[in-house]
Parts: structure tokens; sequence; C-alpha cells
């Protein structure tokens, strides 16, 4: 089988959607597909003029019948070049999340998007989504159940963290050791997880935040003020991009993994956390719920501080509950996909795609 994926920037970036596609060419690759990566340049979900018109020449240049799997970062902002060319091309859209759901956007920003990505969704032959949770939420686009296939990630086998192989995880006087993986932007919820730091009692903490700093300095600016102000600037560090070895040293030494995200269209950070046995903290978004359950750790609403707090200072106070919450994280980490699935999940879709 040959495929074009066309892929919106730079495939190697270090977050969550561009993991997947690396890990689906992968997956495809192994089984014996072709996969042609189509590149486009721009400043996505928004390209310019000129970063549309070279996006409309890289899709006239892939030959007539090719099955083309489009990330929708890129197809929901080309809904022109979608329309001119899905008659000739057997396009898949993969949708990490809608968006318009982007958090902090402008409403005009949110709703001009909206129209475009349900444009676009509707030239394609059929729709793959990484998250039940995002299924439900293209209804709104028009996209009839039928045409929507649900395949969530994988997550490779780690070994379990330091800590959720000792019986008694940290006692009130040891250091608690957090972790966040998120890049540093609105969504991934940096203010509120810093005002919840600063409401807890318990003073014995330190905090790991691996992400990219450049996606919006804005939000970096602001999360080290408010760290600042609130006298934590010392206990928090600020990693950056980690390389998979670096990463897998601070989810070893962590005792806790905190994301307090306002929207996800999966969760992968919080199913690699798992697969390291480390109890989570987390909200109700994407696959979140379905990942921690009431076992694995504490899942509250997004957006609410009061019941991150609490959840927060449970875990931090209460060394029985974290040992109790690293067993059920290890109980989790057996049942969690592998990546082999999600590849075989996506060629059947693409081959059903392609007669």
């Amino acid at each position: 089988m040959n495929l074009f994926f066309v892929i919106p920037g730079d495939l190697d970036t270090r977050t969550g959607g561009y993991g997947y596609d690396r890990r689906i060419i992968s997956g495809l690759r192994a089984r014996g597909w072709t996969v042609n990566i189509v590149q486009l340049d721009g400043d996505y979900p928004v390209p310019d003029t000129a970063s549309r018109a070279r996006a409309s020449q890289a899709l006239a240049q892939i030959p007539d019948g090719a099955t083309v799997l489009a990330d929708g970062l890129a197809l929901g902002a080309l809904p022109d070049e979608v329309e001119r060319d899905a008659a000739r091309l057997r396009v898949v859209a993969l949708v990490h999340h809608p968006l318009a759901d982007e958090t902090g956007i402008e409403p005009a920003l949110a709703a001009a998007l909206e129209v475009s990505e349900r444009r676009a969704l509707a030239f394609a032959r059929a729709v793959v989504v990484t998250s039940r949770a995002t299924a439900a939420r293209l209804a709104h686009f028009g996209v009839a159940p039928e045409r929507i296939t649900v395949i969530e990630p994988g997550t490779d086998p780690a070994p379990l963290a330091r800590t959720s192989l000792q019986s008694a995880i940290c006692n009130l006087q040891s250091e608690i050791s957090l972790l966040c993986v998120a890049t540093v932007t609105p969504r991934k919820g940096y203010h509120l997880l810093v005002s919840a730091l600063a409401a807890v009692p318990h003073a014995n903490w330190r905090l790991t935040c691996a992400g990219s700093l450049d996606r919006d300095p804005g939000t970096v600016a602001g999360v080290r003020a408010q760290l600042r102000a609130c006298g934590l600037a010392d206990r928090v560090t600020f990693a950056g991009d980690l390389d998979p070895a670096m990463l897998a040293a601070e989810y070893d030494r962590a005792d806790l993994f905190v994301l307090p995200t306002l929207y996800e269209g999966y969760g992968m950070a919080v199913a690699e956390a798992l697969a390291r046995g480390l109890p989570v903290i987390s909200t109700a978004t994407g696959a979140i719920p379905d990942l921690v359950g009431t076992a694995a750790g504490i899942v509250v609403p997004p957006g609410d501080l009061p019941a991150f707090t609490r959840a927060l200072s449970r875990a931090m106070d209460d060394s029985g509950l974290r040992v109790r919450l690293a067993a059920g994280a290890r109980a989790v980490r057996d049942r969690l996909l592998t990546w082999e699935t999600a590849a075989a999940a996506m060629a059947r879709v693409l081959e059903e795609a392609a007669n």
C-alpha cells in the first residue's frame, strides 16, 4: 500500500499530536506500507496566503487515486484546497482535536476555524480521531458516526518508576517530587497548577515541568511571574523539551504526576505516567477519565481550581493514598494499548478508504 501523509510543520516537534503521527508512520512502514511525507510549511492552523498556495501546489502533485492521510491541523485550515482535490484523492482526516477548541484563541478565530474545519471534514472519506470524546465532539461538526473511527494512541512499555516500587512512597517528612509533562501553553493549565500549589498546606515539594518553552512565550512569562508573586519560583524547574532518556529519568524520580489541562484530545502524557506506575492528578478531558479511572489517581473537572487544589492536597498529604493510587496505576499499565494495535487499526481504515 502507498500512502501520502500530509503534515504541517516539523514532524519531529515534541507534542502528543506529532508523536502520534510519527508512531503511526513507523507502524505502517513496519507493516510494509510506503509512506510519503507531504510536509507543509506555514503557521497552521492559520496559514497565510503564500503558505496556502504552497499547500495547494503540494496537494496537486499527489497522483490521482492516491490515498491521503491528512493531519487535522492542516486539513481543517484548507477547505478550499481539499474540496478541489477530494474527487481525485482518497482523503482520510486525522483529527487529534477540533481546531476551534484550542484554549486561549479569540472567539472570532474559533468561529472561523469551526466553519473551516466543518467544510474540510465534509470532503474526507473517513475521519480518524484519537479518543471517544473527540468522536462525540465531531457530531457538532456534522460528521456522521459511521464515518468516524477511534484509534487511540499506543503506549510504550516502560519500567516502573522507582517510587512506584517502594512500599511507602515518601512519608510526610520527605520531599515530594511532582512532574508535569506538557508544552507551556494556555491549554495545559499551568496557571491553575501554580495557584493550586500556592494553596496546598504541604510545603515540602518540588515540581519539574517538562515541555517546550518556545510555543507561547507570553504564557511562559506569565507563569514565571505568577511563581515569583507566590514565592514558589525556587521550587519549580522548567526543563524544556527533553529527549527520551532525560524524560524517562524525570518519570523515574517522580512521586506524583500532575496535569491540570483544560482540554485534551487524548492525554498521552497521562498514559505514559501510568505505564510507569505513577499516581495521577488530572482533569476529566479527552480519554483521561477512562485511563485513570478511580484507582490510579484523582480526576476533577477541567478549570475547577478548588477541586484540583483539594485533589493535590489529598495526594500530597496522605502517603497511604499515594501508595494505593500507585498500585492502581500499576494495574492500569497492563491494559494500555500498543502502537502496533494502533497502526493495524489505521491500516484497516486506510485500506477501506482506498476501495
